[in-house]
C-alpha cells in the first residue's frame, strides 16, 4: 500500500502547436504564462500546482515559460506575468477560443470557478 499518492503536475508547454493540440482534446486548457524571477509568479505557482491536482483528468493545466515558448506569449499577446487564460476548442469551427483571461495575483476560488464554468470538474 502506497503511503503517498502521486501528485499531478502542470504540463510544461513545448510550443504553440502543443497548446492547440491540448485544446483540441475537448478539455478546457488553463494556461499560466510565467517567467523565472517574477515574485507574483512564484506566489501563484503553488496554486497552479494545486489546480493540476484538483482538476486532473477533466482539464489540462499548463505552464508556459517566457524563456522557452516566447512564440506563445507573442501569439496570445501576453505582455506581463503572470497571465492566466482558459482556452477551449470549438469542434465545428476547428479553432481554439480564449474564454477567460487575467493577470497578476488571482484568488484560487476565482480560478476554480472559471475552470468549472468552462466544463472542468474537481476530481475526488
Amino acid at each position: 500500500m502506497a503511503l503517498f499518492k502521486k501528485r499531478s503536475k502542470p504540463i510544461a508547454l513545448e510550443s504553440v502547436e502543443h497548446l492547440e493540440e491540448l485544446a483540441r482534446t475537448g478539455k478546457p486548457v488553463f494556461v499560466d504564462f510565467f517567467q523565472y524571477g517574477c515574485s507574483p509568479c512564484q506566489v501563484m505557482d503553488g496554486i497552479v500546482n494545486e489546480l493540476a491536482q484538483e482538476f486532473e483528468g477533466s482539464a489540462h493545466i499548463v505552464k508556459a515559460n517566457a524563456a522557452t515558448v516566447p512564440d506563445a506569449f507573442y501569439k496570445y499577446k501576453v505582455k506581463s506575468t503572470p497571465t492566466f487564460m482558459v482556452l477551449t476548442s470549438s469542434a465545428e469551427a476547428n479553432s481554439v477560443t480564449q474564454r477567460w483571461r487575467a493577470s497578476g495575483l488571482v484568488k484560487k476560488d476565482v480560478l476554480v470557478k472559471t475552470l468549472t464554468s468552462a466544463g472542468a470538474t474537481v476530481s475526488s
